[in-house]
């Protein structure tokens, strides 16, 4: 199992696309993937995103769990940004949860990559 910690928001880097290329590898080379989003990453999945010069990120995402992976982004993080848990800011098949949902998959993954500051 492979867990992919992202802590920088979309189009303000490469790790979003770094984590994509990285996590559809691992898929179709059959690994588990789960992928959590923390501080500003918890941008990344929402919905109606439609930036003109920067291919769409949430679409990657929406890719990713359409292969299988496992998308979680940080409660606190989502709510202090303005992603409230009640009115479903997130495309499909993201889940808003705790930092402890993170831990859990730290400790059965075979390997964790961080991307972020």
């Amino acid at each position: 199992m492979l867990t992919i910690l992202l802590t920088e928001g979309p189009y303000q880097s490469q790790y979003a696309d770094m984590a994509y290329e990285i996590a559809k590898s691992a898929l179709n080379n059959n690994y588990r993937v789960n992928l959590f989003l923390y501080m500003d990453a918890t941008h990344i999945p929402t919905k109606e995103q439609n930036p003109n010069s920067f291919p769409n990120v949430a679409h990657k995402f929406r890719i990713l769990l359409e292969k299988g992976a496992n998308i979680k982004a940080c409660v606190r993080c989502s709510t202090a940004r303005g992603h409230s848990c009640t009115q479903d800011p997130y495309i499909k098949g993201v889940e808003i949860k705790t930092v402890y949902e993170l831990a859990a998959w730290i400790g059965k993954s075979d390997q964790v990559i961080n991307l972020g500051g």
